[in-house]
């Protein structure tokens, strides 16, 4: 069978789809890869087939529908998360013709999307071949495909539909203990991590001996590491204070802005797939693949929400106890005090780190994604 994978938007949904497209590849059917130009470098990493097309970036795209006096931060949450789904439907209608015409020259038997990539919707209903939906974290997109479907409201109307196509089959990663209404008829699916791979060194996966460990990351984009180098290095003696070692993971850039201020730190490219089971916590941005790795790995978390999503992400881990977000009384919660008071707490009571485990323990439990392969190769005839 013929499997046309799409991932859009950013790095984190072609890493999000990596494991599946893999298995799916690994079991002898054939896969091809379709993202966006901007995600080429990440897709070839991971080891699959791989096309392209060109876009403009998901940001311009939720820029350009963007209100002129809508400020940051000033609007409701569930209008916020609307506005981005807009975005990603505009990118969904910007490259269905590619793909079309990527699906005369290979045309594929299923296609696979991520949870917002809705041209892969689009695209199956156009073929009249199955649509399959993989979720890439713990929260629904409810309102994020309302966003979407008002933005291509022509689209499903030119294909007879009143409403963003229906999967044939949904594909859910997110525990069941944290599972919705939305996603109970879904197919779980085990997270697996997928990542850029280079040649490891001893200490990315080994623990450090008599010290606990805490890694700071906010993903390809650094916006936690736009800050002052002295409020870094006040935040890393601040944990080193409290006996922990300190790895950030950090674009190259960052690294070399920051290099000088923290040369007594591990800063730069660091896999999280292999590091984070050796953490004793994860201070992120509430990314969906970062919590969803560091979750995997049975890590507490301190999320400092970058966009609702990640608000939305860090309130339902929160809601369970595998992680909090920092509050201080009179404090930024973004600074590097709340951010350190908040690793201290969180480091100090063992039941953030026994609840982390258990989440852990229920992701192992669900079908891996070669599991899964079985499922996917029932949907259309051979």
């Amino acid at each position: 069978m013929k499997f046309l994978f799409i991932a859009v938007g950013s790095e984190a949904s072609v890493f999000a789809v990596a494991p599946l497209a893999t298995s799916v590849r690994n079991a002898g059917h054939e896969v091809l890869l379709a993202v966006n130009e901007q995600q080429s470098g990440a897709a070839e990493a991971i080891g699959v087939p791989v096309v392209t097309f060109k876009t403009e970036s998901i940001g311009d795209f939720i820029r350009a529908g963007r209100p002129k006096n809508a400020r940051k931060g000033s609007r409701d949450p569930r209008k916020s998360m609307q506005g981005v789904g807009r975005g990603f439907g505009r990118m969904a209608s910007a490259g269905l013709d590619a793909l079309l015409d990527l699906a005369k020259k290979w045309p594929p038997d299923v296609v696979v999307g991520g949870s917002m990539t809705y041209v892969a919707g689009l695209l199956a209903t156009h073929l009249n071949v199955p649509y399959v939906r993989q979720s890439s974290d713990i929260v629904p997109t409810t309102d994020h495909d309302i966003g979407a479907e008002e933005e291509l409201r022509p689209e499903l109307k030119r294909l007879g539909l009143d409403g963003l196509p229906v999967p044939a089959l949904f594909l859910d990663v997110c525990p069941p203990s944290l599972k919705s209404s939305y996603a109970l008829d879904a197919q779980p699916m085990r997270w697996i991590s997928g990542n850029r791979q280079r040649r490891l060194e001893p200490w990315m996966y080994t623990r450090p001996e008599g010290r606990r460990r805490v890694l700071i990351t906010s993903g390809t984009r650094s916006l936690m590491l736009n800050t002052s180098g002295g409020s870094m290095r006040y935040l890393v003696d601040q944990l080193a204070m409290a006996g922990a070692e300190v790895l950030i993971a950090a674009p190259g850039e960052a690294a070399d802005e920051f290099g000088t201020d923290l040369s007594d730190v591990h800063i730069g490219w660091i896999p999280l797939d292999v590091v984070a089971p050796t953490c004793d916590l994860a201070v992120n941005h509430g990314g969906g693949a970062t919590v969803m790795t560091i979750l995997s790995a049975g890590v507490p978390q301190l999320i400092i929400p970058e966009s609702v999503r990640a608000q939305a992400i860090a309130q339902t881990l929160s809601s369970v106890g595998a992680t909090m977000e920092p509050q201080q009384q009179g404090v930024d919660p973004k600074s590097a005090e709340a951010i350190a008071a908040g690793s201290r707490e969180i480091l100090s009571k063992p039941q953030y780190a026994r609840q982390a485990r258990a989440l852990a323990n229920e992701v192992a439990t669900l079908p891996t994604p070669s599991e899964v392969v079985r499922t996917l190769t029932t949907l259309a005839p051979v």
